[in-house]
């Protein structure tokens, strides 16, 4: 089995891309270790000890290097404990765990119902547009809520602490949604 791997902008974070699968269906971020209890490869790989993040894409993984750490050094050990996990056609999480994405779109900015086609209109340019782009990087994105002209996202993945993030935000997203969707304002980090 071979595992690409190819940068990202977050020069911590590596997207290795197994050649089949890794999420049927939405992503998943892991951010430390109890987190990623969920499931056995996330939990193996945070074991190395110079991970500090870990996110499954559709067909990719991300992993996020500590501070200090050095890729030459842990790219390897990442690659050896993918490799095993693949190879063994092991589940990705754990019986009674909950896979795929665990953000609660709606929980923190509930929505005015008379901004529900301006609502349609960002999640699907959201969708379409938005976050095969990002995934490309090696993370992806959320829609978290609308209001008053302000999209509030979530970034995660290799995007997540990403030095290149405001940026993406502020003049790809927000350019983006301002031109199509013009009762768009604003568009911030939620």
């Amino acid at each position: 089995m071979l595992i690409e791997t190819e940068t990202t902008p977050n020069p911590a974070t590596l997207k290795f891309l197994p050649g089949r699968a890794v999420m049927d269906g939405g992503t998943r971020d892991f951010a430390d270790p109890e987190e990623a209890e969920a499931s056995p490869l996330a939990e193996a790989l945070f074991a190395l000890g110079d991970v500090e993040g870990v996110f499954f894409g559709r067909d990719f993984v991300s992993v996020t290097a500590g501070a200090g750490t050095e890729w030459r050094d842990l790219k390897p050990q990442v690659l050896g404990v993918l490799l095993d996990h693949f190879a063994s056609n092991a589940p990705l999480f754990r019986p009674g765990s909950a896979g795929g994405i665990h953000i609660d779109e709606n929980a923190a900015f509930p929505e005015n119902p008379e901004d529900a086609d301006i609502v349609a209109q960002i999640k699907d340019l959201i969708e379409t547009r938005v976050r095969p782009a990002v995934a490309r990087d090696g993370g992806d994105i959320v829609y978290r809520g609308f209001d008053r002209g302000t999209v509030y996202l979530a970034m995660h993945g290799a995007c997540s602490g990403c030095p290149s993030s405001t940026a993406t935000l502020k003049q790809g997203i927000e350019t983006l949604l301002k031109h199509y969707v013009p009762e768009v304002t604003e568009v911030r980090a939620a």
